[in-house]
């Protein structure tokens, strides 16, 4: 390898992107331009990466199977980075066979790392477990195994498994102190903190309590009946019912998992499920109806019982009734969770990992911006929004493997 280019790649493997500049920044052969771009994606400035990464790709020709692959990989980085999750997948797949079929088994596995954190990203939890479960970092560079514990850390954070995500963070954290890269022990110290961050607002006898992601575990485990507002379900440690198809049964089970033990009067049930302001006898015949249909769909978890002025809810097995909701809510929550990450978000792939759509999504983000809580730059399908200020930064895990 020319001496300029593996001097400039073992700067990128140590997190120095200026240090690689300085060898290849005025050189347009292929490698110069590989390394040029994962150089400008650790710095941030993806738009440029990503050009750089097709110019790299175009130089090496269709005789070098192998660089124009690991090409692909890298662009395929700096598109979840820059959150263009609309990405040709089919592609990846692609370079991944070829980098396995050449015995480049690192940057293979990479590439099935992209494929698992873009899944993860879009809420395909069982996708993205079955496509882990087919790898074992234990061979791996320590880089490549602080990737896998974050994966796997992630996914047990989403599956509010507490333990299994300290374990998997313990686990990055000391793969991360071998690599010596500064930025990926920040990553592993970012995603450390989301565990000793609320998770979740617990309502019960009227109270409320923040709550870390060990204590949502613990209640779920736990004999109580839960009403679950951040999915819209109600639960308790034996039988699942999911009322997120279901908005107005659930605004009554949420209204009476909060007064429990005690009755809610039926005007302001009326108003929680119908967003009526004044109850008339339309309201409150309607309000028989559904909450028969409450009691139905609940069945064996709790029944629901008239009183004199409202309505109370009966568990049936459970010792209390907690309503388990976000930290904060908000009626465009959900869209500024995911700007929280750092990173730039279209309004596409907001909607894709919502699952809502594209303009509901959009009068959201204009919502927000007329409120000065998101912004925006570039334009039409280039148009991004993130959080105040704008970060213009890679994550930290941008392409840890340089090619080589």
């Amino acid at each position: 390898m020319d001496p300029l280019v593996a001097a400039a790649a073992r700067a990128l493997a140590t997190g120095d992107p200026l240090g690689a500049l300085n060898r290849i920044a005025l050189r347009d052969d292929a490698p110069a331009l590989a390394l040029r771009g994962i150089a400008m994606a650790q710095l941030g400035d993806l738009v440029r990466a990503k050009a750089l990464m097709r110019s790299a790709a175009r130089a090496f020709g269709p005789k070098e199977a192998v660089a124009r692959a690991r090409c692909v990989v890298a662009e395929a980085e700096i598109a979840l980075a820059s959150r263009d999750l609309g990405w040709p997948v089919k592609t990846l797949d692609a370079a991944q066979a070829t980098l396995e079929a050449h015995g480049d088994r690192v940057n293979a596995a990479h590439a099935r790392y992209l494929a698992v954190r873009r899944l993860l990203l879009i809420g395909q939890l069982d996708e993205a477990e079955q496509t882990l479960a087919r790898l074992d970092p234990t061979p791996f560079p320590p880089a490549l195994r602080v990737a896998h514990e974050l994966v796997v850390a992630g996914i047990a954070m989403r599956r509010l498994q507490a333990k299994t995500a300290r374990a998997a963070l313990a686990r990055a954290e000391h793969a991360a102190q071998h690599a010596g890269i500064p930025a990926l022990t920040a990553e592993v110290e970012s995603a450390s903190l989301i565990l000793n961050t609320p998770a979740a607002r617990v309502i019960s006898g009227g109270e409320e309590r923040l709550m870390l992601l060990d204590d949502v575990e613990a209640l779920l485990a736990s004999k109580a009946l839960v009403v679950d507002a951040c999915r819209q379900i109600v639960r308790d440690t034996g039988n699942v019912v999911l009322l997120a198809r279901r908005p107005v049964l659930f605004a009554l089970a949420r209204a009476l998992g909060e007064a429990w033990p005690e009755d809610v009067p039926r005007d302001t049930l009326v108003a929680r499920a119908f967003r009526a302001k004044h109850a008339d006898e339309s309201h409150r015949a309607r309000l028989r109806v559904e909450v028969g249909r409450l009691r139905a769909v609940l069945g064996t978890l709790a029944g629901v019982s008239a009183t004199k002025r409202g309505f109370v809810l009966v568990p049936r097995a459970a010792r209390e009734v907690v309503v388990l909701a976000r930290p904060v809510e908000d009626k465009h929550a959900a869209v500024l969770v995911f700007l929280a990450d750092g990173e730039s978000w279209t309004s596409s792939a907001l909607a894709l990992v919502l699952g809502a759509s594209q303009r509901t999504v959009q009068r959201s983000l204009d919502v927000l911006a007329a409120e000065g809580r998101v912004q925006s730059f570039g334009r039409g399908r280039a148009r991004r929004w993130v959080t105040p200020p704008v970060p213009g930064f890679a994550t930290s895990l941008l392409l840890p493997a340089p090619l080589n």
